[in-house]
């Protein structure tokens, strides 16, 4: 089911109030010291980090295939980017079936998201606390 986020960001307000709600989660949860937040392909990286394209990225890469509800993908990120011992955010979009947040998140602390569609139970393949701003049933 696909959710439409795009027209947020047509609204500086809208882009400020979602941006100020996920720092406050950010914040007044007992995460401690966050070192890193990752933003996830596609719309993912719009709520966080700039994120470049697949196979463009400098220097030697580690990357991790995932099953979608349609096909096999794949996260590519630096080797190094992320170091042992750091806590780590994933930022999303949405959270459906919760392929592509596990497959990025073996050193996860959080797990933050705009949309969950919660009959899709994707929440319950994560093992880091989740968070969904919006949650749609069906």
């Amino acid at each position: 089911m696909f959710q439409d986020i795009f027209g947020i960001f047509q609204d500086p307000l809208a882009v400020e109030m979602l941006t100020t709600h996920i720092v406050h989660q950010l914040t007044s949860s007992n995460l401690g010291k966050i070192d890193v937040i990752v933003g996830l392909d596609a719309r993912g990286f719009l709520l966080g980090p700039t994120s470049p394209c697949a196979g463009k990225l400098p220097g030697a890469t580690t990357q991790v295939a995932y099953t979608k509800e349609y096909g096999t993908d794949y996260f590519e990120m630096q080797e190094g980017a992320i170091k042992k011992g750091q806590n780590v955010v994933i930022l999303d979009d949405l959270i459906a079936t919760g392929g592509s947040a596990k497959a990025a998140g073996e050193l996860t602390v959080e797990y933050v998201f705009f949309i969950e569609l919660s009959f899709l139970k994707g929440r319950d393949t994560l093992d880091a606390p989740t968070y969904a701003v919006m949650t749609f049933d069906d």
